[in-house]
């Protein structure tokens, strides 16, 4: 990168030494782009006013909380109301009608507060066998909810991939749910074709014979790695997990980190997330790699994406590298020339992480786990202590990754050490996941003026089995208390962080409001919430969660027109139906986005790319600041963009 902006910057002072009559035309044609950027703004200023009806319009205002009529100039709401009274109030002015959605229900445009492009592009574009539906653009995979029927839809695959060369690749396997899966289990669906499971925390592969084999890796080959990566690699049963992941990507990255994989994979979840209705989502604590942000630039980052993308640095990276140096909040601030005009990082925010994943029950348990084993801590607590007191002191508002009570603990005690040392007003301190928690904690966050962003899908997918697994069904019924928030007064926010749950916001209400595990339980009935205070959570106070409810979240004058149209009020319907309205259409910033013209692909076939070889060290590839969690193959793509792009 630093040779081709010298090359730049010498062709620039070249260009500059041409003759006076070169530089006469150059700033002729500078006036003339100038003069046709002035017409457009006055072409725009001059919008002809649209008002747009629908069946009802809610607002997610109190002071109106429903509408028959919007009217839009500009990308901005001018005036809300019955169409009367929107009417009168354009009186003299040139308005249109827009009838398109009078049968419908508008809604503000939905906001997902958190996902991962990155590794969603990775997941999505390979055959997906996992615990939930996954609905994408032009294909659907059922989930699987038993043994039976992971390896029944694993062998029905294999049969339907007519090449024998090509790699099986497939995202979603949970032991919890699908039984335990070794080698001796993958041969005997082909021992020819190479086959690799790669696990629904994103942390975990197996493989076969075949994918061994291919590979070249052996005991020879484990005998090689560092002592915590066979410590982490089980080469009998073909299972490879945490350090024991990274030997292994330089071998089968190069199949899945090519520019043309992760191309398809953001245009796919650019059009998955169209589809379910977002207008609106951010990334905190993503990408650290600017070869790989330029891609999400240009993929999810231009005026004609369907829905505006923000992120949020990643503080445990900025920590790590800087925390004693006196640099952090300087770096930190980097990252503020990294977007576009339209999708950027979020100012004077930053992410850090506090405990383990829960999909891989690593989340830090007060009381521990039923069968002995130890959560983990993301990031030392001494560490996360100082980089927490400089991000508070520079006026940062600080989303933290948690999962586990002891996790949330520690984010209180650091939290209240700080208000008490330097009082700060509307700091909006972000717990994010919020798995687990206790009535006391939760009076704790309201007190210190916390909010809350939690993932109301773990307790569908794991409040049942974590209630015979690890955790136990007294602590497990609980898991995500939305309604303790809720009546201690807290802000509370809904996000997917797909690929952990499905970016489909009307399936995170449905959570929510049912609280529906996945073989029919109700878990923790108590925590059940009311259906206005779930849309509010997509909406409002998940703009509020991002400092952006002075621009979107509700319908009023001023705010920009972003609208999410469905074709029945949840409101109305039995909230168990929730998660089947469709979506009609959205509109961002006043322009209908055709959501159901767009097309994605499903899947990539994977070969292995020989054209390059990557011979990167395990410790290259760890310290490598790439995706979200510290996960693997994020780092190794990082990785390899890095190497690819200097």
């Amino acid at each position: 990168m630093y040779k081709r902006f010298i090359l730049s910057f010498m062709l620039l002072t070249n260009a500059l030494s041409f003759t006076s009559e070169k530089t006469l035309q150059s700033l002729a044609q500078d006036l003339a782009t100038s003069k046709k950027e002035e017409s457009k703004v006055t072409e725009k200023e001059n919008q002809t006013t649209e008002i747009f009806i629908a069946k009802e319009i809610i607002t997610m205002d109190p002071n109106m909380p429903k509408a028959g009529a919007i009217a839009v100039k500009n990308g901005k709401i001018v005036d809300v109301g019955s169409l009367k009274e929107v009417e009168e109030y354009l009186k003299g002015e040139k308005y249109k009608i827009n009838k398109t959605f009078e049968k419908d229900i508008i809604f503000p445009g939905f906001i997902d507060q958190h996902l991962h492009p990155l590794l969603s592009s990775l997941a999505l574009t390979v055959d997906i066998i996992s615990i939930e539906d996954w609905k994408l653009p032009n294909k659907e995979f059922k989930a699987s909810l038993t043994p039976e029927d992971y390896l029944k839809n694993l062998k029905d695959l294999e049969t339907s991939m007519k090449d024998p060369n090509e790699i099986l690749f497939t995202w979603g396997y949970h032991q919890y749910f699908h039984g335990k899966i070794n080698k001796e289990e993958l041969d005997k669906i082909n021992k020819e074709r190479p086959i690799i499971i790669w696990h629904r925390s994103c942390h975990e592969f197996t493989m076969n014979s075949a994918a061994l084999k291919k590979f070249n890796i052996d005991q020879e080959f484990i005998n090689k790695q560092t002592k915590s990566a066979q410590e982490q690699s089980d080469l009998k049963n073909g299972h490879f997990w945490e350090q024991g992941i990274f030997p292994i990507l330089p071998l089968i990255g190069p199949s899945l980190a090519t520019e043309e994989r992760l191309k398809e994979g953001l245009n796919l979840t650019k059009n998955y997330l169209a589809k379910n209705g977002i207008t609106t989502s951010a990334e905190p604590g993503g990408v650290v790699s600017k070869p790989v942000q330029e891609l999400e630039n240009k993929i999810i980052g231009g005026k004609d994406t369907p829905f505006r993308f923000y992120y949020i640095p990643d503080g445990k990276t900025m920590i790590q590298l800087y925390v004693d140096n006196g640099q952090m909040i300087e770096k930190t601030e980097e990252f503020n020339s990294w977007g576009t005009e339209t999708s950027y990082f979020l100012p004077k925010q930053v992410k850090l992480f506090a405990d383990g994943a829960v999909f891989s029950q690593l989340m830090q348990m007060k009381d521990g786990y039923t069968d002995g084993h130890k959560g983990e801590w993301m990031i030392d607590p001494k560490l996360f202590s100082k980089g927490f007191k400089q991000y508070w002191d520079a006026g940062y508002q600080i989303h933290i990754h948690q999962n586990g009570d002891l996790g949330l603990e520690m984010i209180i005690n650091e939290l209240e050490k700080n208000m008490k040392a330097n009082p700060r007003y509307d700091h909006r301190t972000t717990v994010v996941h919020f798995a687990f928690s206790n009535p006391e904690q939760v009076k704790k966050l309201k007190k210190l003026g916390a909010i809350v962003s939690s993932n109301p899908y773990y307790t569908v997918a794991l409040g049942e089995k974590y209630s015979e697994i690890g955790v136990g069904k007294e602590r497990a019924q609980y898991i995500v208390r939305n309604k303790e928030v809720l009546d201690n007064g807290l802000k509370l926010s809904f996000h997917s962080d797909m690929p952990m749950a499905p970016s489909d916001p009307l399936f995170l209400v449905w959570c929510a409001v049912n609280r529906k595990g996945a073989y029919g339980e109700i878990v923790g009935p108590s925590e059940i919430i009311e259906v206005p205070d779930a849309f509010k959570a997509i909406t409002i106070d998940a703009a509020h969660s991002l400092r952006l409810e002075d621009k979107i979240g509700s319908l009023e004058v001023g705010k920009d027109a972003n609208f999410t149209i469905l074709n029945e009020n949840p409101y109305t319907i039995p909230k168990d139906k929730i998660k089947d309205i469709k979506v009609v259409e959205t509109v961002l910033e006043g322009n209908v986005n055709n959501i159901n013209e767009s097309d994605g692909n499903n899947r990539v076939s994977l070969y292995l790319n020989t054209e390059k070889s990557y011979n990167f060290t395990e410790e290259e590839i760890k310290n490598t600041y790439g995706c979200s969690h510290g996960n693997s193959l994020g780092n190794y793509v990082a990785r390899v963009w890095g190497y690819n792009n200097k």
